[in-house]
Order: C-alpha cells, then structure tokens, then sequence
C-alpha cells in the first residue's frame, strides 16, 4: 500500500462538543456506514455510552473516499482516512493521549455556542507534545444561540493561526464536512514508517478480549507488516503469539491479508492470558528478533529492531476498595476485573482484604467519574453487586525512622507515634469561565484551600483561572459545585503537580458497636467535626430501621466526636389481644423489651450500597 494516501487522525474537544455527531456526519459522507445501518453515536458501543451522551473509549474507524474528487491524477484509486474518535472528560484523559500517539494530525473541534474550554485547552497541548498537525474546527454553527465569528477569534488567540485556517461545520446537518474531508487530505501528512518486510514494528494502542479468540490489540502498524499466521513477539511482556487474523474498522472488524506501514487495524493474538498483551507494548516478527539462550534484558545479542517509546506513566488520582457483597463472587470479580484492565489501562488494582467487607480490590482511577463508570461496568456487563469504599486519594506519609511511605486507604495510615508528617497530593486547576461569575468560583476555591496562581482573560469576556489545589477537596462534589455557581458555564482541567503537607486524620465510623472499615475517612483536623456530624447525621437519614436501636458514631481514635440514635423499629405486640388482665400485657412488653436489648448487643446492620452513595455526597 502507498503511504501516500495514508491519513491518520483524531478528533479532540471538550466534553459534549459534538466528536461523536461529527463522526458520524463523516462515516455518512464517505459512505463507510450504509444508511439503514447508521444511528447516533455510531462509534460508541456501549450502552452506558449512549445512556450518559458521553465517549468513554476511544473507536478507531476507517474510511475510503475517492482520491480524484481531491488531487488531479492521482498514483491511487483512493484516500483511506484512519480516524479515531476520542473522550472529553478529564477523567479520560488517558484515552486522549493513547489515540494521539497513533496518529499525525487531529481535528480541534469547539462549540460555536460555548466556545474555548478547559479540555479544549488541556487535550491540544497534549497534541502538540505530540507534534501533530491541529486543524481548528468549529462546530455547531446552525444553532441559533452560536456565536462562530466570536469562537474564531478565541481559536486565533490560542492558536496564532489565520482566520482562514479555522473551519466551520455543524455535525447535526453535516455542513463543512466536505471542506474537513479536503484539510484532512491536504494538511495532515501520510505516514513516513519504513515499509520493508523485515523491520517490522507496530504500537498496541488498545485491546480488548473475546471469549472465543482471545485479547484482540488494536495497533498502529510504524514499520514493515503484520499478515495472518505471522509468529509476534510482544516486548515489554516478552510474550510469543500467533496471529490468528488481522483487519480493519469498518467500524465492524473487518478480515484484512495484511496491515502494511503506516496503517491502523486489529491483530487477534490468540493469547487467553490477559497480561501478556499491554497497551503501550510493540509488536514485532518473532524470527527478526536476534535470541540467545537468555531473555529480557540478559540477552546477549539485543533485540534487532527496538521498541517504540509507549506512553506515559498514568498515575491514578482516586482510590476506592471494591468488593462483592457476596464473598463467594470474589473469583468471578477478578476475572471480570483483568478483562476491563485491559480495556482500560488507566485502572490500578492491587488485593486487597477488609475484615467487614472480605476479599476485594484497592483500586486506583483518574477520577470520580472513571470510577462510576468502572463500578457501573461491573454491575452491567458482569452482574456484580459490588460494596464500594468511600474514595479517597493516595497520601505519602514519612515514618519517625526517616521511611516514606505511600497509603491508600485510611486503615493504612500508622498510629500518629510512628509518623511525623503526612503529604497530600495537590494539582494544578485551569477553569474557564464567564467574567460574571468570577467571584462565586474564587470563593468556592478558597473554601477547599485552593492557592491562587494567576488569570487569563479571553475574547468575549471569558477567563481563565489558575489554582492550585489538594486533589482531596476535588473528590465528590467539587465539580457539581463549581457547574451550580457558574450556571453550567465553567469548565475544569486538572493535572498532578506534586505533594505538600496537610494536617490530617483518620475519622472512623462505628455503626452498632461495629467499626465500618467503608466508611473510614482521611479528613483535615480542623474540620473533623464537621464531618463526622454530617455522616452520622445522613446514616441516621439513609439507614434502614431495625428492630433494635442502632448507636452510629464518629470517632478519632478513641475519642468519640459525634453521635447519632435510630430508634428501634416497634412491633405492636399487643394487637393479637382482644381483652385480659393488664399483667397479661406488661409480660408481653417486658419480653419484648428483653428481646431488644440482646438484639442490641449481639444484633448487626447492613449497610445498603446506596447509603455508601449518600454519604459520599458532601452537602453544599
């Protein structure tokens, strides 16, 4: 295949500017997609997708459009455009940067009716590390509330681009779509890989596994080719397969004899063993790699060819323990776990064991959402009832002997004669916004401690405020905050920038003499109180009524801070009698009576997953 017409791209945006509607307007305008089969968010294949309107995996996908339609004589029948379609939200970040690796260009879309934000921002200087080709799009251009010209000028500001550089499209009604389709040919360059057989060497972007025919990796063919029955070897895992079949996304596998340099496809590897096939892995020919008697990094006559440089260490923000309500799930979970890890390489997990919960995950992700989605996924896709703990973030803490270590739940932090400082993680906050609401945000961030850095001010009375904040005050409920304030206008982009130290302790709650591991907390001291009063108080909302009376409490240590009561749920004993001696009713009562209090102490509480849900939800 000629490299030439080769060309691979992605789109990039914020949240909800329209990358997957856009997709769509493409595969219908090179006719990848036959009408009757075509439907809205083509490209997102999972239920949970289309229900939140939201991209949660990337989805490469191909398409061919004439090539005499754009250049004059051409050497090739036709252009094939590889696009991969991407998330917006923060948490997916990942995801973004895995699909730019990919590719040699990328579409920029902003919405006409919103304008520049924080993931617009965030995801085009990720592409530029990248070096790849930006084409500036503006989309949404037929509603009546856009403003295109406004949008434009932002774009010009951002980028330093000409006005004749941005393009205006709408992915609704699939105006613009021709003119992207010829930027896409003219602007983005074709692959430069070496095309000889004998070098061959392809990027794992993706992968997923089918029960039948094992981890099925998505890749991006640099150098040489791959072709059915070809003996792989996968680096970083030192891992040997054969291929069992290679193809395209149509955006339905499609049966290929072989991907060449420079293409985007899929290689069924066969390999039933999940970790022997990892995102940010090269594959090459077994027989071009030069073996002696060792392996790994004792051989003695080195890899011929040398991998491609992967990705950057993905470092998780947020970690909660998973575990099933029913210890007997336990193995069905791990499977279930190991499948999605390789779908998603953002997720950490490590076993872990809770006294209450049992055997289960500490599971590390990139944020709030990411974990919602993981935990809906589960539930979904493997039937799981799943206990989740409440999130917290990773803390390093420095033992009195000079020792540092990293906890990730508050069951680990020492007793407070071992350790003599804790550091918080804390990350840099970039939040777009209308000037208007500008005082209302500075107050939430000073509320969660934030510490000012500097503001930028756009076209069209917008800014950007930069902060610098602990990533704990982010948990939960800092992003419906900061959308309540600003009306929905202001957006969030957020990175890791380091450790500072915090005044922190373990608040444990203890529901029926019993300590809920799940609902341990690491909070500030100054404002423990505060906090164990709110969870006793919506326990004491949430928490089903027994048939005795539940003592909820919060504690430090030893020290009790708060308590609340739920009275005993009372059955009227006395409904069956229709007369008798009033000694006859005070036996009864006094038995009632009796049976409560050894209902008390030996009596234990379970705790729905939806009280979890409530108390993670912080009151404003």
């Amino acid at each position: 295949m000629d490299q030439n017409s080769l060309r691979n791209f992605c789109i990039i945006a914020h949240i909800d500017h329209g990358k997957s509607t856009l997709s769509d307007r493409l595969l219908e305008y090179t006719h990848t997609v036959a009408k009757r089969e075509m439907k809205a968010q083509i490209l997102d294949s999972m239920e949970l997708e289309r229900e939140r309107g939201i991209t949660i995996k990337l989805a490469p996908v191909r398409m061919n459009v004439p090539a005499r339609e754009y250049i004059d004589n051409p050497p090739y029948e036709e252009f094939i455009l590889n696009l991969i379609d991407t998330p917006g939200h923060v948490d997916f970040n990942y995801e973004v940067s895995r699909s730019l690796a990919a590719v040699e260009g990328a579409l920029l879309l902003i919405d006409a009716t919103q304008g520049v934000q924080a993931q617009t921002i965030g995801n085009l200087y990720l592409a530029l590390e990248q070096n790849l080709t930006i084409i500036p799009v503006v989309n949404k251009i037929d509603m009546a509330i856009a403003k295109p010209e406004e949008t434009a000028k932002e774009i010009m500001g951002l980028l330093g681009c000409a006005r004749e550089d941005i393009l205006f499209a709408s992915g609704k009604t699939g105006e613009g779509v021709n003119e992207i389709v010829k930027h896409i040919i003219k602007k983005i360059p074709p692959p430069r890989g070496d095309t000889s057989p004998s070098a061959t060497r392809a990027l794992i972007f993706d992968s997923v596994y089918d029960d039948f025919r094992g981890v099925v990796a998505y890749v991006r063919v640099v150098d040489g080719q791959i072709k059915r029955g070809d003996s792989i070897y996968m680096f970083a895992t030192e891992t040997y397969s054969e291929v069992i079949e290679v193809g395209h996304f149509k955006p339905k596998l499609v049966t290929a004899d072989t991907l060449s340099a420079g293409e985007i496809g899929y290689v069924v590897t066969g390999l039933k063993n999940i970790v022997g096939c990892r995102v940010g892995d090269t594959i090459t020919i077994k027989k071009q790699i030069k073996e002696s008697g060792a392996r790994g990094a004792e051989r003695a006559n080195a890899p011929a060819i040398q991998p491609l440089p992967g990705y950057k260490e993905v470092v998780p923000m947020v970690f909660a323990g998973i575990f099933c309500k029913e210890g007997t799930e336990y193995e069905r979970m791990r499977d279930a776990v190991l499948k999605l890890k390789l779908n998603d390489s953002a997720l950490m997990f490590e076993p872990e064991h809770s006294q209450a919960l049992g055997f289960g995950f500490r599971c590390g992700f990139l944020g709030l959402l990411h974990l919602d989605i993981f935990q809906e996924r589960l539930h979904r896709e493997y039937k799981l009832n799943l206990v989740v703990t409440v999130p917290s973030v990773a803390y390093r803490v420095e033992l009195t002997n000079g020792e540092t270590i990293t906890i990730k739940s508050p069951q680990e932090l020492p007793d407070p004669s071992r350790y003599c400082t804790v550091f918080e993680p804390w990350v840099k906050a970039d939040i777009v916004l209308p000037k208007n609401y500008l005082g209302n945000i500075i107050g939430l961030l000073e509320e969660r401690h934030g510490k000012y850095v500097n503001t930028e001010y756009l076209e069209g009375g917008r800014v950007i405020l930069h902060y610098l904040l602990p990533l704990s005050v982010m948990l939960v409920d800092f992003y419906d905050r900061l959308k309540s304030l600003s009306s929905g206008y202001a957006s969030l982009n957020y990175e890791m920038v380091g450790y500072e130290p915090a005044e922190v302790v373990r608040l444990d709650i203890i529901v029926a003499e019993e300590l809920v591991e799940a609902l341990s907390t690491l909070t500030y001291e100054s404002e423990c109180y505060f906090v164990g009063r709110r969870i006793v108080e919506k326990l004491k909302e949430s928490l089903p009524k027994q048939m005795f009376e539940v003592k909820i409490q919060a504690a430090i240590g030893s020290k009790v801070i708060a308590s609340e009561r739920i009275p005993a749920m009372r059955k009227d004993v006395l409904a069956k009698m229709s007369g008798g001696d009033w000694t006859r009713k005070a036996k009864l009562l006094k038995k009632q009576k009796e049976g409560k209090s050894r209902m008390r102490v030996s009596g234990r509480v379970d705790i729905p997953t939806e009280t979890y849900l409530s108390v993670l939800k912080r009151d404003s």
